[in-house]
C-alpha cells in the first residue's frame, strides 16, 4: 500500500514508518520537525516538512503522496503544556486532525489516529479499562484527543469512511525523548547509566501500563491491513508500579537502584491499565515484548549514545 505517517520523524511515528517499510509499503512521512528528527526517517522514505495545522501544505503533501492509509501521529503530546495553553493544544490535536481528515477525504485515504488510553479515561475508570468505559479526561490533552476521535466517527457516518482510533497506553522504547510521564523508562535508564538515583513522586505504588514501541508499530500495521473502523486499546493489560519499574531498570543496569522519594504530584492518576481484548479479537494483535526485554533495549540504546536509527 501507499501510506503516509504524520509525525513520522517522531518517537512512535518513526517506528510505525519503519514497520510499514519492512512490510513492503510505499511510505511517506509528514513532520514539521519541531520535535521530530530527520535522522530517524528511513532513507527510502519521502519526507514532507509541513505541519498538520497548515491545511494547504498538508493537502499538497497528501495529494503528492496519494496514500491509501494515513497513520496520524502528529500531535501536541505534553499534558502540562495542554493545561497551560489549551487553545494551542486544541489547534494541533483537534483542528490538525480535522485537516488530516479533509486531506484524506480528497484522495480517498483511510485514517488511523493515535489517541490516548492513559489520559482519555480519567482516574475513576475500572482497571483494566475497556473501550466501553465512558471517557472522563482530566486535562485538555485527553479532551482534545477524545474530540478528535469524535470527528473520526462523524466522518465515518457522514462520508462512509472506515477511520479508526488506537488508544495507546504508556509507550516506551528507543528514540523516546526522556521527558514527561511517558518518558519515565528512558529517564530511569539514563539515571541508572550515570549512577544517579531515580526520583519517585509519592510512594511509588502508582501504576501504569507500559507497552513497547515495536509492539505499537505492529498494532498500526495490523490496523492498516484491514478495512475495519473501530476504537482499540493498545496496551498490555498489566499494571506496573513505579517501584517495580525501578527493579526492572536495575536488572538491566546490573545493580540495585536506590530511589529518592519526593512528595506526590497533585492530580496524578494512581492506577492505569488498558484491556486489549477487543484488538486481539478484531485484529489478532497483542503485545509481545516483556517489560524486562523492552527496558533492556532502552538501556542499550542510551548506552550506545541514543542514536536516531537503531
Amino acid at each position: 500500500m501507499r501510506t503516509l505517517v504524520t509525525g513520522g520523524a517522531g518517537f512512535i511515528g518513526s517506528h510505525v514508518a519503519d514497520a510499514l517499510v519492512a512490510g513492503g509499503d510505499e511510505v511517506a512521512v509528514l513532520d514539521d520537525l519541531s520535535r521530530g528528527r530527520p535522522g530517524r526517517v528511513d532513507p527510502s522514505v519521502t519526507l514532507f516538512n509541513a505541519a498538520v495545522t497548515d491545511a494547504d501544505a498538508l493537502a499538497e503533501a497528501v495529494e503528492q503522496a496519494k496514500p491509501q492509509v494515513i497513520c496520524h501521529l502528529a500531535a501536541q503530546i505534553d499534558v502540562r503544556v495542554s493545561v497551560d495553553a489549551p487553545a494551542a493544544d486544541a489547534a494541533v490535536n483537534v483542528v490538525g486532525t480535522v485537516n488530516v481528515l479533509e486531506a484524506a477525504r480528497a484522495v480517498g485515504a483511510r485514517v488511523l489516529f493515535a489517541s490516548t488510553g492513559g489520559a482519555i479515561y480519567g482516574g475513576g475508570a475500572s482497571i483494566p479499562t475497556t473501550e466501553d468505559e465512558q471517557p472522563a479526561p482530566e486535562a485538555p490533552y485527553g479532551t482534545a484527543k477524545y474530540c478528535a476521535e469524535q470527528y473520526l466517527a462523524l466522518y465515518n457516518r457522514l462520508h462512509g469512511t472506515a477511520h479508526a482510533a488506537l488508544r495507546l497506553a504508556n509507550v516506551y522504547g528507543p528514540r523516546q525523548d526522556p521527558t514527561g510521564e511517558a518518558g519515565v523508562v528512558g529517564i530511569f535508564c539514563g539515571k541508572a547509566l550515570r549512577g544517579e538515583r531515580p526520583t519517585v513522586f509519592g510512594d511509588g505504588r502508582q501504576t501504569r501500563d507500559y507497552v513497547y514501541v515495536g509492539d505499537v508499530a505492529e498494532a498500526f500495521l495490523a490496523a492498516a491491513r484491514t478495512e475495519t473502523p473501530g476504537v482499540w486499546n493498545i496496551g498490555t493489560g498489566r499494571e506496573t508500579s513505579v517501584l517495580e519499574l525501578i527493579d526492572v531498570v536495575g536488572q538491566a543496569a546490573g545493580r540495585t537502584l536506590d530511589p529518592e522519594f519526593l512528595p506526590a504530584r497533585p492530580g496524578e492518576v494512581l492506577r492505569s491499565a488498558l484491556d486489549a481484548e477487543r484488538v486481539r479479537a478484531d485484529l489478532g494483535w497483542s503485545a509481545r515484548t516483556s517489560l524486562a526485554d523492552g527496558v533492556r533495549e532502552v538501556y542499550r540504546w542510551i548506552e550506545a549514545g541514543s542514536p536516531d536509527r537503531v
